[in-house]
Order: structure tokens, then sequence, then C-alpha cells
């Protein structure tokens, strides 16, 4: 049997880390090694772990941020197999049961992630779409990793609340510490997902390694369903270097092309800014300069750091 190590990055939420911690304790196939990773301030879900009565490994982080916190848990894990989930999730009892079938059954098995079923109080999010995890020729993510349904198959991008690794695919790879941001830290998974695949392994997506998802609270500028042009510049910044970086050289200025001009909805190009004031879409024109100057910071970035490497 493989050593599976699983990583749980938190920050500040003590009652959803307790529940994920105890969701842990009760898989099937239990958990070799269980890595929370904490900022070293936040002495509340220190004291958390310490009263789960649990054998954990506490690693502490001082540098804010997703990205530092999931390499920190990278580098205390132990296993031949290293899971990742969010601290506001419940896998389901056989979640790592299967994530071990996986890897057993496909000896090409770099990444495998599954689905999150978002859970908006009493609402859960159905399953309904099959396009999932596919960086798109234009460069557009299509990620509905939490609505997925059919069988297992091969994506190009994972979910951070719940995806798992090879060690020997990552190759040494780690998340990237040139996206910005504080917490959150959005697209962190196209890179290091980018990053296997380019070594010669296979990203899986299967809608049945499952874990229920429970938003809570961000403790940073990215807060949900509200609108900040710091987080949008720093959002549309990552998106851009990790996808700069995941594509070949001749899809790259179709990329660009497509972002400057159209973009989506969440990070729009200057011809959706009609679009959307036409539709009563708010703060559009903050939408629009938060974007494009993510986008720029984005090419800037990627530019001065990868550019001559590709």
């Amino acid at each position: 049997m493989p050593v599976i190590s699983v990583i749980v990055p938190t920050f500040r939420r003590v009652p959803e880390l307790a529940r994920c911690l105890a969701a842990l304790g009760g898989q099937g196939r239990p958990a070799d090694q269980i890595v929370v990773v904490c900022r070293d301030t936040d002495t509340d879900s220190h004291a958390a772990v310490a009263a789960s009565g649990k054998a954990i490994d506490l690693a502490l982080v001082g540098t804010g941020g997703q990205v530092a916190a999931m390499n920190t848990g990278l580098d205390a894990a132990r296993g031949e197999i290293v899971a990742i989930i969010d601290d506001d999730t419940i896998p389901s009892p056989d979640w790592l049961e299967r994530i071990e079938r996986h890897y057993a059954n496909d000896a090409r098995l770099g990444g495998l992630g599954g689905r999150d079923v978002v859970h908006h109080g009493e609402r859960v999010v159905p399953a309904s779409e099959a396009k999932v995890g596919i960086i798109e020729l234009h460069g557009r993510i299509i990620g509905n990793h939490h609505i997925g349904l059919g069988a297992a198959r091969e994506v190009h991008v994972l979910k951070g609340a719940n995806l798992s690794f090879r060690v020997a695919a990552l190759a040494g790879a780690r998340f990237d510490s040139r996206l910005l941001g504080a917490g959150a830290q959005v697209c962190n998974e196209v890179g290091i997902c980018a990053a296997v695949r380019r070594n010669g392994w296979r990203v899986v997506y299967d809608p049945a390694v499952v874990v229920d998802h429970f938003p809570a609270v961000r403790h940073d500028e990215d807060a949900r369903n509200t609108f900040s042009p710091v987080a949008q510049h720093n959002a549309t910044h990552n998106e851009t270097l990790a996808v700069l970086d995941a594509l070949p050289a001749w899809r790259r200025p179709l990329f660009l092309a497509w972002a400057f001009a159209l973009g989506t909805r969440a990070s729009p190009g200057l011809l959706q800014a009609p679009r959307l004031a036409a539709q009563g879409a708010p703060n559009v024109a903050a939408r629009v300069r938060a974007s494009l100057s993510g986008r720029c910071a984005g090419v800037k970035t990627w530019w001065r750091t990868s550019a001559g490497k590709k």
C-alpha cells in the first residue's frame, strides 16, 4: 500500500477545520499522515489541532496566501501520494480509498481530482456539466469541478478543494510563488497540473471522488460574493500568468487577443463592457479596469520570469 499524506491548509476557520479533521478520522482507508498548515499567528487553529486528539503534523507558515501554505504542506508530507483538501470540506468516507485505487490501477496517473459538492445552506448545487477542467484552444479555463458528472476522464486542470498528486510526478514542482494575493490566490492549480502533464503523467478528474464543500468566509481581499478591485486585479494577473505558462507558444497570441478583447463575465475584456452594462451588471467600469490592469501585469510577470524559458 502506498503511503498517503493529506494536507489541509487553514486560516482562522476553527469550526470548519474541526469538522474536516473529524471526517478524515472516519475514512475507510485511513490517512498515513495528516498535515495541517497554519499561519504562525493563527493560535486558535493551533489549539484546535491540539484538541483534536489525533496524530496530526502541524506545519507553520509565516507568509500569507494559499501558495505558501500548500508548498509548506508538500515539504512536510512524507507520502508517495499527497492529497489536498480545503478546510471547509468534508471528505466522503471512501474518499481516500477511491484515490488509492485510482493510483494503484494507473501507473501513469500523476494527478487526480474529484467533485466538491457545494452546499449553500440547505441548497446543494447539482451535477450538470460533462465539460470539466479544460483549457480551451484560445486559453479560456473551464472549471465546473463542483458540478461535474460522467466517468473519470483526463483533464488539464484540477481544483484545489479536492485534488491529489503522485509525488514522483511532481518531480519537485511546487505551486507558483509568483501568484498575487494574500489568501485564495486563484488559479494556483493551473501551473502545477501543467507541470505534471509536461512531465509525462496523466491528470484525471473523477466526480465519484467526492468531498462536500461548505464555502466559508475568506479572511483576505478576495471575499466571496463581493467586488474588490485589488482581488480582481490579482485574479486576472494570476489567470494570465498561469495560462501563458501552460500554453504552447503558438496559442499564446490567440489567448491574449481573446483575453484583452472579450475575456469572461468574471474577468471582462473591453468588448464585454457594453454587454454587461446593458444587462445591469454592477461595477462594470471598475471590473473592466481592474481586469485589464491584471492582464497587463500578468503579461509583464510572465515576460520577466518565463518568456525566455518557454
